[in-house]
């Protein structure tokens, strides 16, 4: 078998590739030495812009295969068969670390998936909860800073932390899953994923429907507790990721049951809750779980800066009978999302293996820009309508429109008859065992106490009270206990 040979990136082979071309034995180097300059060029390109947020991730593919008919609901078309399976590929994401913290801490998961279907790719980005911290858009950006590195001090600070979740009582809920059991998943595997927002199916006959979609781990729920969170990010900061590469290598594929909550259309104005409020969940009393088909997870990435670090999701990647609804924070992260990936990656990302869609040409008059790999034939036009048989539009909306009315302005969302900050958040609560109380209650205490100031406290208390009284008296009892023994 003969020798692979070392290349230059134009192809040219390398003579040595140990040492630098100099003017004589100790002279200085040379800049015609190509090779030298090629690699630290390259080198100095290897890292691209890490992601503000889901920075630290891990991935894999698999397959999604349809198990129940749902196609009174939707047109889609990677839905319309039982037994039908679609590739997909997953990233998984801690929400607030940097790209080398680690993977055993107490912070939200993302769970990014992306559905290689005949009809185009269809991404479902959501996380390991049902719900979010915020429900509009524009305090996006302020709630990421107060949760990331200070910027005098440049580390999370309690401070900065509690006292957002202060002026955010719509917080409450999330930070009561965050703050539970449920808040340091023990693996990848181990965890649901939700869509968290509302989506909008449309079937073949035009009927819409509200959905949210729940994806059930058939691994069963495993968790970690603070103290045994932070021992296994001592031993290990790449826990989650060692076990979702080892689990599939050793065949052991992860899957999950994907469940959808449906609601017809019509009924979302009077619901008692405000559907489109990504603070809140639909009681499964109301609408109760429907299976859809299971995802399973079987190959992982050959490479994870190419495939795991270079995969761009995004909510506005749909397909015709899946669509958006009025969610607020849904609205805000499709315009988000994609613009984040054209800084990071550039604006030919789509054109990455991993985000190319595998099961549809794609077919347009995008051109030119960085890594463009996609031209068409020597005769095709960037332009649009053209005589010279271009793409053209179908004229088929990818879901039922929705009536809309009023004057332009900013507004708050309407308020449905049970809409608080705080109801849902009580009911979560209430739902808990005395043991899970407790130590929802300790993993609060613990943060909140370390604020240094009362009335960043204060307000943040009257949070949990509102929620539930116990809830809240007890949140205060720890608070005072743990700062008077500092």
């Amino acid at each position: 078998m003969s020798k692979r040979v070392l290349t230059t990136e134009s192809g040219a082979p390398v003579a040595d590739n140990q040492n630098s071309a100099s003017a004589g034995v100790g002279g200085p180097l040379l800049l015609q030495d190509q090779h030298l300059l090629e690699k630290l060029a390259r080198f100095n390109r290897e890292r691209i812009p890490e992601r503000v947020v889901h920075a630290r991730g891990s991935g894999a593919y698999g397959y999604f295969e349809v198990t129940d008919d749902v196609t009174g609901f939707t047109r889609a078309a990677f839905l319309n068969e039982v037994g039908k399976r679609t590739e997909t590929f997953i990233r998984f994401s801690t929400v607030a670390d940097n790209l080398g913290g680690a993977d055993a801490v107490r912070d939200p998961r993302g769970f990014a998936l992306k559905f290689y279907t005949e009809e185009g790719n269809y991404d479902l980005v959501g996380n390991n909860t049902p719900v979010f911290f915020i429900k509009d858009p524009i305090k996006f950006p302020d709630f990421i800073h107060s949760q990331k590195r200070d910027p005098f001090t440049g580390k999370q600070e309690p401070d900065n932390v509690w006292d957002f979740w202060a002026h955010s009582p719509e917080a409450t809920h999330q930070i009561t899953w965050l703050m539970g059991d449920r808040g340091i998943p023990a693996s990848y595997r181990h965890m649901n994923g939700y869509g968290s927002h509302t989506y909008q199916w449309t079937n073949a006959e035009g009927e819409a429907f509200f959905v949210k979609y729940h994806f059930k781990t058939n691994q069963g729920i495993r968790c970690l507790s603070s103290e045994q969170g932070a021992e296994i990010a001592g031993k290990d900061a790449n826990s989650h990721q060692t076990d979702l590469l080892q689990a599939i290598e050793r065949g052991v594929n992860p899957s999950w049951t994907l469940y959808v909550q449906i609601m017809p259309a019509a009924e979302a104005a009077d619901y008692r809750f405000n559907p489109f409020d990504v603070t809140k969940v639909w009681p499964h009393a109301d609408y109760p779980l429907q299976r859809v088909g299971r995802l399973v997870l079987d190959r992982n990435p050959d490479n994870v800066f190419a495939e795991v670090e270079q995969a761009a999701f995004s909510p506005n990647n749909f397909v015709p009978g899946i669509t958006a609804s009025p969610d607020k924070m849904l609205q805000g992260r499709m315009f988000a999302y994609a613009d984040a990936h054209r800084y990071r990656l550039g604006v030919n990302h789509t054109q990455l293996p991993v985000n190319a869609p595998k099961n549809a040409p794609a077919d347009n008059y995008g051109r030119d820009g960085f890594y463009a790999t996609r031209y068409g034939s020597r005769h095709d036009k960037n332009y649009e309508p053209n005589s010279y048989d271009g793409p053209t539009q179908t004229d088929a909306p990818l879901g039922a429109p929705r009536e809309v009315s009023g004057w332009t302005g900013t507004y708050t969302y309407a308020e449905h008859v049970k809409d608080d900050h705080f109801f849902q958040a009580g009911e979560l609560y209430r739902l808990m065992s005395s043991d899970e109380q407790a130590r929802l209650i300790a993993n609060i205490a613990g943060g909140l106490s370390q604020v240094s100031r009362d009335d960043v406290v204060e307000k943040n208390l009257a949070h949990f009270h509102a929620a539930d009284p116990e809830y809240g008296k007890r949140v205060e009892e720890a608070v005072r206990e743990l700062r008077e023994n500092q």
